[in-house]
């Protein structure tokens, strides 16, 4: 009997490690990120964020799919969250663009880590407390920001090293532009993360999500399309649409208001 249960709890213990070796895996892309930004190779360091990405959208559905939800994977998916979205784009966009407006820069990126590691603590009152709504997200999440800047420090690489023959032409044309107002950039994203805006979370009822699917089918296949050829120009191109979204929404809201 003691044999039995002894095995039972290894069972679940086992199963409750499986979404945090995700977190984990996300926490290393995130060291990994820093590690390439400090070398000079920020065409990896913005892959090491992508990668990062992914596996901080697995590790919440793993644990949910075994019942393996805890609150230490809560606080570990949050610290990984601090390191792979908050401190490795501040790094990766210091020494990509920032270093070169020297003190001004450093500050600047720490305002950026500042501003995510404050709507990361937000979001973890705001869930403690059944404050949160499953509709939208107060601010901009973090990964949004830091799918950004990965993004364009990809294509940005790509740009200078190869001529810009894996982005999309009219994405060549503005990156320039991007990289001058890259400063302003960060700045903005770190004040809409520790803003009110609300963005949308995705995360409707099944059915609502059955009708989105169906509505959406073939802009997905689209964007599947284009997300093989040009994996680092769709990410740039989507999280910027969603952070406009937001901005769009909250302008619209008030001239709404204003009207009434």
């Amino acid at each position: 009997m003691q044999e039995k249960n002894a095995l039972k709890t290894l069972k679940r213990r086992s199963v409750l490690a499986v979404p945090s070796l995700f977190t984990v895996g996300n926490m290393a892309c995130g060291f990994l990120s820093i590690l390439a930004a400090m070398h000079g190779n920020f065409y990896r360091a913005g892959w090491f964020i992508f990668f990062a990405m992914l596996l901080d959208g697995v590790d919440g559905r793993i644990a949910r799919m075994l019942n393996a939800e805890t609150e230490f994977g809560v606080e570990m998916d949050s610290l990984a969250d601090i390191i792979s979205f908050c401190a490795a784009p501040a790094f990766l966009m210091y020494f990509m663009v920032l270093s070169k407006y020297a003190f001004v820069g450093m500050a600047i990126a720490f305002v950026f880590l500042l501003c995510g590691a404050l709507r990361l603590a937000r979001f973890n009152a705001m869930a403690h407390a059944g404050t949160g709504s499953k509709k939208h997200f107060s601010g901009l999440p973090v990964p949004a920001a830091a799918g950004i800047l990965a993004a364009f420090a990809v294509s940005y690489s790509i740009f200078m090293e190869s001529g810009g023959g894996q982005n999309m032409p009219y994405v060549n044309a503005v990156l320039p532009h991007i990289y001058n107002l890259m400063a302003f950039i960060v700045v903005g994203l770190g004040v809409l993360m520790v803003s009110n805006i609300p963005y949308a979370a995705f995360k409707g009822k099944s059915e609502e999500r059955k009708k989105m699917r169906v509505s959406f089918i073939i802009l997905a296949a689209f964007l599947v399309y284009l997300l093989i050829r040009y994996p680092q120009n769709v990410v740039f191109i989507v999280f910027s649409l969603y952070v406009l979204a937001g901005i769009v929404a909250v302008f619209y809201r008030a001239f709404k208001n204003m009207k009434l």
